[in-house]
């Protein structure tokens, strides 16, 4: 990536870096950038929460769970600058987790969203503003598969080998490519979507 100097009529490169050197960490700094602007991941969610552990019988989390225009289910899970291993198994569990999720279920999930971070709301009126819906009436929510969205600045290839096999039997997930660069003391972040890819 590089600055453009329209004055100097020059480019120079920015220096590619890591979140770790730059002392950013994984809820505090990427949750939060990505919870604020969600359509970094190239389609119009709503984020109902963050930080979800209304799971029986376990204690885990999952980062963020949002809605899409089809008022689908995207579980999104973020790492820093290395995957690790189990991302994916983790981000099947989850999603499993969350595919019995009932409208009623998914109302009070974003009514605690709002009332917790948001100061408040009506997360039923949210909901259908969003979907372009004018009434409750035939509003059904997590009716299809859900999607799963993977973020990090580094995949190992057994994550890129299983996200590819899942793609290939029919399971929604991409990931994305999240880059840190640095020009003196100005900082910069580059999202892109690099599975699949965007053109295919």
């Amino acid at each position: 990536m590089y600055r453009i100097s329209k004055s100097k009529n020059a480019i120079t490169k920015l220096e590619e870096r890591l979140f770790s050197e730059l002392g950013f960490k994984e809820r505090e700094h990427l949750q939060e950038w990505i919870a604020k602007n969600p359509d970094v991941l190239d389609e119009e969610l709503l984020i109902i929460q963050k930080e979800f552990q209304g799971f029986n019988d376990t204690k885990e989390r999952l980062d963020l769970l949002a809605l899409d225009k089809d008022g689908g289910l995207v579980i999104i899970e973020n790492k820093l600058d290395d995957t690790g291993r189990d991302v994916v198994w983790q981000a099947l569990k989850y999603t499993s987790y969350c595919s019995t999720l009932t409208n009623i279920q998914i109302i009070k999930i974003y009514q605690d969203y709002l009332d917790k971070y948001e100061g408040g709301g009506n997360a039923k009126e949210n909901i259908l503003e969003f979907l372009d819906r004018e009434n409750e009436d035939d509003l059904i929510l997590n009716n299809e598969d859900q999607k799963i969205v993977l973020i990090a600045n580094n995949y190992r290839k057994e994550v890129t080998a299983t996200v590819l096999w899942l793609l290939e039997h029919d399971i929604q997930i991409k990931c994305f490519k999240a880059t840190p660069y640095s020009f003196g003391d100005e900082l910069f972040l580059k999202i892109e979507q690099i599975i699949p890819l965007p053109e295919t």
